[in-house]
């Protein structure tokens, strides 16, 4: 018997290994929501599957997404990047990539976990929505228009509201799992 599935994610192998596995689920570890914001401000403009295919490229350029030594990358570091033909090689984005490290951990610093900071944001309780087709589904809510704007403040990049709330949907702060996915109620 196949199991029902969010419509987005039909058709492509990687993508449905995703979907089943990955997104949605709650993730309340740093490094991982780390890689996850990378990964989100890099697909900003382009389409999510040209990002996952593109993942294991990232996490080995990317020092696997080590947020530390991303923060200390310079200018000769940051070049390399932008002649990388395994990742998206936008000026603006791996520029933005090594700031947002730094805002990162100032985050840290300051909450003690980024985790504990965005997950402040649904009160530390995955958002459980009902969509019945993935189509129907917001873009952009209050929480993530409240999350990019703090995030900005914060200096970070390439964090509008439609960015955020691809991320919050990745890391299961919110579950936008279509009601008759199987994934629906595992998450």
């Amino acid at each position: 018997m196949t199991k029902h599935k969010c419509g987005w994610c039909l058709g492509d192998d990687l993508y449905e290994a995703y979907h089943d596995k990955e997104w949605g689920s709650p993730v309340k570890d740093d490094a991982l929501l780390f890689e996850f914001l990378v990964l989100e401000t890099f697909q900003a403009g382009l389409s999510w599957i040209t990002i996952l295919k593109k993942r294991e490229n990232f996490r080995n350029a990317l020092d696997q997404f080590d947020y530390r030594k991303i923060a200390e990358y310079d200018e000769n570091k940051i070049q390399s990047l932008l002649q990388d033909a395994g990742i998206i090689r936008n000026k603006l984005k791996v520029r933005a990539t090594v700031s947002n490290a730094l805002a990162f951990m100032k985050v840290q610093d300051e909450f003690e976990s980024f985790s504990a900071y965005v997950w402040g944001f649904v009160n530390h309780t995955p958002i459980k929505n009902s969509i019945e087709n993935y189509k129907n589904g917001p873009a952009t809510t209050e929480i993530s228009d409240a999350l990019s704007k703090d995030l900005k403040k914060r200096g970070f990049k390439f964090v509008g509201s439609t960015v955020v709330y691809a991320f919050m949907q990745a890391v299961g702060m919110v579950n936008d799992h279509e009601t008759n996915c199987f994934r629906y109620n595992e998450v």
